[in-house]
């Protein structure tokens, strides 16, 4: 046994910069080679050195061990393999030099036009594949054929419009970012029947018509996004098999009305986004069984009224007791009708985000002064 200090790294995470570039916490050969005179004893056996030479030559090899294309960064942990390729220019796939055993892949903010199955293939054990701000227009049906175990995909910032029917089945994904595309319409044939998807974000696209057929697969999903785009009308039962849902964020949008059964099967909603569109009345039972939402937001519509029904629901017993709602920069008419709301203020101040700043669009008199401070000659009551 050698007696003495024990061997100690602070940090086994090696990052590998480039084919000549290695590090283990900034150490060189030398650093290591005098670190490791200093912790052994003089007294130890002549195997030391044995027991040294692989941390040595490993340190030493990386370049050879760990492979890392050029332009790019990797590092590497005894459960990690990350490359990351990020505001480099690159035109291409970065495949030479790729280590098979990467799985997280991030290439953004370059000139890569095209990415395929065989560069794919080439790391099987890939769990993370983020594209961010390159120039992909369009992506093969096979693409995913050789990575089963990827579950997390993001493509943001691109500029796919069509895809191909398949190309999100050939894996196990449970995260799935197409966010600021130019996506008009969303193919069923997509996904796998009954997909693992829990996450969905189609926003900053061109979508007219929420993906209805689609739904039918993602009995999974707990987070779908497809705000800002340009949806028009949510139709009746168009949630419906989406019973697993917890956010829905439907923010910057057209839609001017909400069928009184949209979220009724989905009453584990706990946040619900319905800002910035053109919504002009909300139907009395809207919110009927969502006794889990904590969060509302309805704020930059065209609201003038709002009934006493929907806001009882907001403040029933078995509404959460954490539960948040935006009604600022809506049109309110502070007339008579308006008292619903004034009251619902008067008790419930605490769960309206920045409730001074729901004010009065009309009467003139009354134009810009904040509905909680209202009092009941101005109302006519």
């Amino acid at each position: 046994m050698i007696v003495g200090q024990a061997i100690h790294l602070p940090n086994s995470r090696l990052q590998c910069c480039n084919h000549s570039d290695w590090t283990i916490q900034n150490r060189s050969w030398y650093n290591l080679q005098h670190h490791f005179r200093h912790i052994v004893k003089p007294g130890a056996l002549v195997m030391k050195s044995w027991f040294l030479l692989p941390l040595l030559f490993l340190a030493c090899c990386c370049h050879g061990t760990f492979s890392c294309p050029a332009l790019c960064k990797c590092y590497i942990s005894p459960r990690k393999t990350e490359v990351v390729c990020n505001e480099v220019p690159l035109t291409q796939f970065p495949s030479y030099g790729l280590p098979s055993n990467t799985t997280s892949l991030t290439i953004q903010f370059t000139n890569i036009s095209s990415i395929s199955e065989q560069h794919l293939r080439a790391t099987p054990l890939l769990q993370e594949l983020y594209l961010y701000n390159n120039n992909l227009s369009t992506l093969p049906s096979d693409l995913f054929r050789g990575v089963p175990h990827l579950f997390s995909v993001a493509l943001s910032d691109n500029t796919l419009d069509q895809l191909p029917a398949n190309v999100f089945s050939h894996a196990p994904l449970r995260d799935l970012v197409l966010k600021n595309n130019l996506i008009s319409g969303v193919d069923a044939d997509w996904l796998p029947d009954n997909s693992n998807l829990t996450w969905l974000d189609l926003s900053g696209n061109r979508l007219t018509g929420v993906p209805t057929a689609l739904f039918q697969k993602l009995r999974h999903l707990k987070n779908l996004d497809l705000s800002h785009n340009h949806l028009e009308k949510l139709l009746a039962g168009a949630l419906n098999p989406l019973s697993s849902l917890e956010r829905l964020n439907l923010e910057g949008n057209q839609l001017s009305a909400l069928d009184p059964s949209a979220f009724r099967n989905t009453p584990n909603l706990t946040h619900l986004f319905l800002q910035e569109n053109q919504l002009e009345r909300l139907p009395p039972t809207l919110l009927q069984g969502l006794h889990r939402l904590d969060f509302l937001f309805l704020n930059s519509n065209r609201l003038g009224h709002i009934s006493n029904t929907l806001l009882e629901q907001l403040s029933s017993p078995q509404t959460s007791n954490h539960l948040w709602v935006a009604f600022s920069q809506n049109p309110w008419v502070c007339d008579k009708k308006v008292e619903d709301l004034w009251r619902w203020l008067q008790k419930n101040q605490k769960k309206a985000f920045l409730a001074d700043d729901i004010r009065c669009a009309s009467p003139e008199s009354l134009k810009e002064r904040s509905v909680m401070s209202l009092t009941d000659s101005e109302l006519g009551l």
